[in-house]
């Protein structure tokens, strides 16, 4: 440790670090443009030139290292006067359109201005002219004059985002930032840019212009879209979101959250909002009131109970649900003598149920901290911007990352090992990595794996495993979903075990992990997400769930759903016209209160930040009155609050309660894999869930675009198929006709075409046999 002097305090900072952490420190503000505590030092924009006693000038706080004995003096004569220069430089070229400037009232350089600017200007040429660019349908740059070249936005996207989108042409007063070439930005973290920008250079699009920031009221809430549940501050206008942005949380978000996170507020009033109870009468929809719709469905469902028995009636939720909405979802089934309830909608294998409550086995700020992994059928960048961006920090740190999956999608971050396969070879590939392990640490391999050679590719990721001190292995959202889900669990949790790794789940939603806490999983006698459509049942209660989007099989699922005589919607959406008897509307995540539980394990409660649009409701209250309706007992709670306190108490950290470890038998892959032509389905970033499909910015965006066939280079030669043609796609008994195009990364026999959209809801299973056509 170093001891400076700054403005008379004395301080003890960290030998190495800057004047800029000791003012910190201190708690002194030193104007600054360019500096941001989580981008590297650029020392370009010059506002915080400092007095350093002995210096010959003034030099900048922020690439300055201490040393011992230093003084530094912020606020002297010497400090001012150059802090005042560089201002009047910076404004130099500044158009003055504070007034309709979208980053008026929130802007740096309009504070700084004030305290640092002169009250007049002395320049009389001409400004600078920069022509704005169309960059996508979220960042605007339409008033790029204001640009005072701090590059925070440049560095955001080479460290964080790892993708350098924009950058810096011409020199001296010529400069600008621009894209490449007229690219757009399509980093799924881009718009943390707009808060990174000091001035209004960079401004949200959908935002534009909406509302002042003084009119704005901010509340504090917790994203559903993504495991960690990023913290978030909701700003309200007039009872309507206008705008979300990012509340730091070092252990969770940091001071990021994805593009997801940042625009999905749009479908929040969409006009697809479902905002009266339905009801369908003779084929035709009616409004009814909330008593009239809740004694329907009470009576339809003591009905089926009579008339079926209870095993009839099954509930299906998603883990973007609250943790409070889940409980008294499974508490309304069981009341009714049924098990039948999940919210593992695109899960295929249960093997593990009651064995293991999947979470990601260690903190987050573990996570980036670890220096090995091995992670197995994961669209990592997509299903978790936030963990990724971790990952990358820690491989810049040393870290090596290994992978297992069926596509080899640009993670934007060197890759140490990777193993591209079909999905139906995941589990002996692994066999594979399972024998090297044995092999290099000279223990008997495992029974049933005699047989098994490992490859190149598997003795380097079990010597990167066994080479590391803090490592991990993860299963990702695609080997959840995976057939053999369990049997990846079990090699996974071997290799953990034999390299001294944790073993974790990437999860998949929001309140994943809350899902099992809240024990709305089926009993024993009850039947899975998978079980309830596949062997269908007389009613159905969907909790946020559009299952011809967000199931397994999509086929299965629907026509389940035709035939059942009573299914109930609970949904902030209108969807399901074709198969529901009830539509209820309920409230999002903006307009109730509840508890979300992280990958982490980590509980967040939040409230409602505006009230609920029309007649919705939030849906713990509407599943509270249909327990009391159903004459259930214990149906008595009067806040959101009272439930989480029954099921987690007071506490934030359930880690405690969570476990990946399995009693399955390790078992090796029997038999080589068909060779027929097989799907592997992503869901696309802005496809997840109901929010987030329906916001408009979002689906302008390159992710958000409709999904296309894609095949490998030597099957689409022999297929005769080029890129851009429309091919028909096949599977059970569902096709789609699609743009086809070609990854020449994907493994020969693997088509990938998404889920989760409606172009492909009427083909299958997420895995399995698929035929390709040219249309």
């Amino acid at each position: 440790m170093v001891e400076i002097e700054i403005d008379g305090k004395k301080v003890e900072v960290q030998e190495g670090s800057m004047v800029m952490d000791a003012a910190n420190k201190v708690g002194t503000y030193i104007p600054h443009f360019c500096y941001h505590k989580k981008l590297s030092i650029a020392a370009n924009c010059r506002m915080c030139l400092v007095d350093v006693e002995k210096a010959p000038k003034p030099l900048p706080a922020c690439a300055t290292p201490v040393t011992a004995g230093m003084i530094v003096r912020t606020a002297s004569d010497k400090a001012v006067k150059a802090q005042k220069g560089v201002m009047e430089f910076l404004l130099i070229n500044h158009p003055l359109d504070c007034p309709i400037c979208d980053q008026g009232g929130e802007c740096q350089l309009q504070d700084l201005a004030v305290g640092y600017g002169g009250s007049a200007s002395r320049y009389e040429e001409e400004k600078r002219v920069v022509p704005p660019k169309d960059v996508g349908p979220l960042i605007s740059m339409k008033e790029m004059n204001r640009c005072i070249h701090c590059t925070r936005c440049v560095r955001f996207g080479q460290e964080v985002a790892g993708v350098m989108e924009l950058g810096m042409l011409g020199r001296g007063e010529h400069s600008e930032i621009t894209t490449f070439v007229g690219n757009t930005v399509n980093s799924e973290l881009s718009g943390n840019m707009i808060d990174l920008c000091p001035v209004g250079a960079l401004t949200s699009k959908p935002f534009r212009y909406a509302a002042r920031t003084w009119e704005l009221s901010r509340r504090k809430s917790v994203s559903p879209h993504d495991s960690i549940g990023s913290n978030l501050i909701v700003q309200v206008k007039g009872g309507k979101v206008m705008r979300v942005l990012p509340l730091e949380n070092e252990d969770v978000n940091e001071c990021w959250i994805t593009d997801k996170d940042r625009f999905a507020y749009e479908a929040l009033d969409s006009e697809e909002r479902l905002t009266k109870p339905m009801l369908k009468q003779d084929g035709k929809w009616q409004e009814v009131e909330w008593q009239v719709a809740l004694e329907y469905v009470a009576h339809g469902l003591r009905n089926i109970r009579h008339e079926h028995g209870a095993s009839a009636i099954a509930a299906l939720a998603t883990p973007y649900s609250t943790l409070e909405e889940l409980t008294l979802l499974q508490k309304v089934v069981r009341g009714m003598g049924s098990e039948n309830i999940d919210f593992r909608l695109r899960q295929s294998d249960f093997a593990l149920d009651h064995q293991v409550n999947p979470w990601l086995g260690m903190s987050i700020v573990e996570f980036s901290e670890l220096n090995r992994a091995l992670i197995i059928g994961s669209f990592l960048r997509k299903d978790h911007p936030l963990l990724t961006a971790r990952l990358r920090q820690a491989v810049k740190s040393g870290a090596k990352i290994s992978i297992l999956h069926a596509t080899d999608d640009d993670l934007l971050m060197p890759v140490a090992n990777k193993i591209i396969a079909a999905p139906s070879a995941w589990l002996s590939a692994l066999s594979e990595v399972v024998v090297a392990v044995a092999q290099a640490k000279s223990v008997a391999v495992p029974a049933g794996f005699e047989g098994v050679e490992a490859s190149p590719a598997a003795k380097q990721t079990a010597a990167s495993l066994l080479s590391g001190t803090s490592k991990a292995v993860f299963l990702g959202n695609a080997a959840a979903q995976h057939p053999q889900a369990s049997q990846l669990h079990a090699a996974a949790q071997w290799i953990a075990e034999q390299t001294g790794a944790k073993l974790g789940y990437l999860t998949e939603g929001g309140n994943t992990v809350g899902g099992y806490l809240a024990n709305a999983i089926p009993g024993k006698d009850g039947v899975n997400a998978l079980q309830a459509f596949a062997q269908p049942r007389k009613a159905y209660v969907l909790l946020n769930a559009e299952p011809e989007l967000d199931s397994h099989d999509p086929q299965v699922a629907t026509a389940a759903l035709k035939q059942a005589e009573m299914v109930v919607v609970m949904s902030a959406y209108k969807h399901g016209a074709d198969y529901a008897d009830v539509l209820l509307p309920i409230a999002p995540f903006t307009e109730t209160s509840g508890t979300f539980v992280n990958a982490e394990g980590r509980a967040q409660s939040f409230n409602g930040t505006v009230k609920p649009l029309g007649d919705a409701r939030p849906a713990w209250k509407v599943l509270r009155v249909l327990g009391n309706l159903l004459g259930l007992q214990n149906f008595d709670y009067e806040t959101s609050e009272s439930i989480r306190a029954e099921v987690i108490g007071a506490e934030t950290d359930l880690s405690a309660r969570l476990s990946n470890v399995s009693k399955l038998a390790l078992q090796a892959a029997t038999g080589a894999a068909n060779g027929g032509l097989e799907r592997v389905a992503d869901v696309p970033i802005h496809f997840t869930d109901a929010i987030a499909r329906r916001s408009p910015a979002l689906l302008q965006t390159q992710d958000g675009q409709a999904p296309k066939a894609w095949l490998s280079a030597a099957l689409s030669q022999k297929l005769g198929i080029v890129a851009g043609d429309r091919v028909s796609v096949k599977q059970g008994q569902g096709s789609a006709v699609l743009t086809a195009d070609i990854d020449k990364k994907l493994p020969e026999n693997v088509v990938r075409v998404a889920a989760a959209h409606a172009s492909t809801a009427n083909l299958g299973s997420m895995f399995g046999a698929i035929v390709v056509e040219k249309a």
